[in-house]
């Protein structure tokens, strides 16, 4: 076994260096530009290394930092001059770090401050696009021009772009990257693949499943269901409440579009029999005693045990994680992954858990600071990055170690040892680059045959998956996660998502206090609903509470943006 590890490592070893080996020089200074349509291509061009720059960026999310000398670091670094430094949230949230960095004066090149980049904004601490956008042909392919004005600021400047829900060509999503109730694979073979469309139906099987199956196959206890409220990441118990009615994720509000108004979905009966279904199984013992205090570090590790049967989460917060983790410890082969389920109030009903169109979030997304004494090399790197060879070294990695080419229809694709290395964590420390917060696309590749990501090419989604998932998926008809969970194809309007919005508010508005209020109430009040031993006496005093927090001066906020945005999209 040692010598069949050694010997890969050496192989894997020598094709990268080949392939850093096989680049091609160019004058210093040089990246050339080409055709918009196949991205501008730095081709087959290197830098020399003493004219590669080096940015710092800081992301406010968790995240791993990958090892100095990572090799697709190195190779993107050689093609466009630069190499980017990330540095990903700790010990602090999204807020406090982003006021910090204001504070100190010490800014990165980069940053994505999540929705603290107003603070950034109103710092003055960010650098205009506007100069840059057209000059830069892959750049300015990201949005419309109509998209790219809903990023304006109030001085009429754009100063960051969102980079994700971006579809280039024709989408071929296999992954439901949103809000769901998931469960594990193994809970509904156990169960004969049932129908489960409400949250009793939910619950009902999860219950089940625990009475025969208090422990996993080690003798580990099995977790039915657990819940994380820290923080922002508290949508994770909040909002359920607007899916379970039918709506899309406009996150703060639900817009009754019979009406076009907006409708304040934490105190409808559905989210209120929502949480009363909740303290109902927490008073069962059905739901993890810790979820209340829990870290999302804590969460991401409980998760990684294979331990817990469900949860409500957006896929985006715990897929890379928790699917590696299972992958290695081979908990994937024992059903432990999870699946989305659309579940609704009544049975029958259409569900919008899953939006098919790509959703432009204008609150926040990556941006250059005043610290970038190059701006032009910087948006030229920000351009670089979303040529087809690059966009295929971030997210596919290197061909012959990461992927291969089928010879007669050029799909990209892994064989099984590909794959388990691209999901260890030393690995994807030393080799892979993703940059993960910097400019780049969903859909279909240049080369019309291949999806920009690995996860959305379809042959390979299901060879990468573990046959207790395949089973599942082909157990209820479906291919991939979208088709799982089976929501209703509608459009969501010019104003979606709302949340992009809300997301922005700040105290200097009667609806922004309120908003900031509400959110406080909530985190203070909802764990405690759950855990209630009077759910109706313990409702009530939280209404009194929440209706104290003037959550009209919101919904009036949320109406006029509504409002302003229709009434925009009609003039366009």
């Amino acid at each position: 076994m040692k010598a069949k590890k050694i010997t890969a490592l050496l192989l894997t070893t020598a094709m990268v260096a080949g392939a850093l080996s096989g680049c091609g020089t160019t004058p210093a200074g040089g990246t050339t530009s080409g055709d918009a349509a196949g991205g501008t291509t730095s081709g087959d061009t290197t830098v020399a290394s003493g004219d590669i720059i080096d940015y710092d960026m800081f992301i406010a999310m968790p995240g791993a930092e990958i090892n100095e000398g990572n090799e697709i670091q190195e190779m993107i670094a050689e093609k466009t001059g630069v190499r980017v430094h990330e540095t990903w949230l700790t010990g602090q949230t999204a807020d406090e770090a982003v006021g910090t960095i204001i504070a100190s004066g010490d800014l990165p090149e980069l940053i994505d401050g999540g929705d603290g980049m107003h603070a950034l904004y109103e710092a003055g601490s960010l650098i205009a696009w506007d100069d840059y956008i057209d000059k830069y042909p892959n750049i300015k392919e990201m949005y419309s021009d109509e998209e790219w004005d809903r990023f304006r600021q109030d001085d009429g400047h754009i100063y960051w772009a969102n980079i994700f829900c971006n579809t280039y060509g024709e989408s071929t999503a296999t992954i439901h990257n949103d809000e769901a109730f998931w469960i594990q694979a193994r809970v509904l073979e156990w169960a004969g693949y049932p129908d489960i469309q409400t949250l009793d139906d939910y619950f009902n099987v999860i219950e089940d499943y625990m009475a025969a199956n208090p422990t996993m196959e080690d003798g580990t206890a099995n977790i039915p269901y657990t819940c994380l409220c820290e923080d922002w990441r508290y949508f994770c118990i909040e909002n359920a409440g607007e899916f379970l009615a039918g709506y899309p994720n406009d996150g703060s509000v639900i817009v009754d579009t019979d009406t076009m108004t907006i409708v304040d979905y934490n105190t409808t009966d559905i989210t209120r029999d929502y949480f009363e279904k909740l303290n109902e199984e927490y008073n069962k013992g059905m739901i993890d005693p810790e979820f209340a205090t829990q870290t999302y570090d804590e969460y991401i590790a409980k998760l990684s045990t294979g331990a817990v049967l469900g949860m409500c989460d957006q896929w985006w917060n715990f897929n890379v994680n928790v699917n590696d983790a299972l992958k290695q410890q081979g908990l994937d082969l024992q059903g432990c992954n999870y699946v989305p389920l659309g579940l609704t109030a009544e049975a029958g009903m259409d569900n919008m858990w899953h939006v098919y169109s790509d959703t432009q979030n204008i609150s926040n997304g990556v941006g250059v600071t005043t610290a970038c004494e190059d701006p032009e090399r910087c948006f030229q790197f920000l351009n670089d990055i979303l040529d087809q060879e690059i966009h295929n070294l971030r997210f596919w990695g290197v061909e012959g170690v990461d992927y291969l080419v089928d010879e007669e229809t050029g799909l990209f694709y892994r064989t099984p040892e590909m794959r388990m290395q691209c999901a260890d964590t030393e690995y994807k420390a030393s080799h892979m680059c993703n940059y993960s917060y910097l400019p780049q696309w969903g859909g279909t590749s240049r080369d019309g045959i291949n999806a920009m990501l690995p996860n959305e090419q379809p042959s390979e989604f299901k060879s990468s998956l573990a046959e207790p998932l395949v089973n599942c998926l082909n157990a209820y008809g479906a291919d991939n996660y979208v088709d799982m969970i089976g929501s209703v194809v509608a459009e969501t309007g010019p104003w979606y998502p709302m949340y992009s919005h809300s997301n922005a508010m700040t105290n200097d508005t009667p609806g922004g206090v309120a908003w900031n209020r509400m959110g406080e109430i909530k985190h203070e009040y909802l764990p405690q609903l759950v855990m209630a031993s009077d759910f109706d006496a313990y409702w009530d005093l939280y209404m009194e509470a929440y209706n104290g927090a003037n959550p009209q001066d919101f919904l009036d906020e949320m109406q006029a943006e509504l409002d302003r945005r229709a009434a925009a999209a009609d003039s366009e």
